[in-house]
């Protein structure tokens, strides 16, 4: 009965007959849709292997993996260690010291002791350009014209209290410097 409220495009004196060949043409007109191919390829692009893997980058993450373990057990064999020993801290540092500029310290601390014990020498065989005793003469003597010229003059009390031991000093230094003058050095 279907085919009694069919319409078909083209005038047709068999409707039922026309429905019949119009879905026939129909159907096959769907199946060569369905099986039809593009002339545009809308494919995805190829995925090659070396860029979806990056082999470069797993092995760099395998070596940090193998290093981290590497320490990992280095760290558990030393924590075995401590746990099984005492376990007192070892802050002894038994290591020699290195300086790169040592040798050449110790060769300019010597070049300089060499300097200093020449000019030591030197200094020592040199005679000196003062007179000692006639500086010291040369006090007593204005010593004495402070005592003739001053309005109050020192008694002798005074003057063996203040002069006597400045003098028992400036002998005694003169003593010294000629008993170093006549040693040979």
């Amino acid at each position: 009965m279907n085919h009694l409220a069919y319409q078909s495009p083209l005038p047709a004196k068999n409707t039922y007959l026309q429905q019949k060949w119009d879905k026939a043409s129909y159907e096959m007109h769907r199946r060569k849709v369905k099986s039809a191919t593009s002339t545009i390829d809308t494919t995805a692009p190829k995925t090659y292997g070396h860029l979806s893997l990056k082999l470069k980058k797993q092995k760099l993450e395998e070596e940090r993996t193998m290093k981290i373990q590497r320490e990992n057990t280095l760290l558990s064999e030393k924590i075995i260690y401590i746990m099984r020993t005492t376990g007192g801290t070892d802050n002894r540092n038994f290591y020699v010291r290195k300086s790169l500029g040592k040798e050449q310290r110790q060769l300019e601390l010597l070049r300089i002791t060499k300097e200093n014990e020449m000019i030591l020498h030197r200094l020592n065989q040199c005679k000196p350009h003062y007179n000692v005793k006639s500086w010291h003469e040369d006090w007593i003597k204005t010593l004495k014209v402070m005592d003739s010229i001053s309005r109050y003059p020192r008694g002798r009390s005074n003057q063996q209290k203040v002069f006597f031991p400045y003098l028992l000093k400036c002998l005694f230094f003169i003593s010294v410097y000629q008993n170093t003058m006549s040693l040979p050095l």
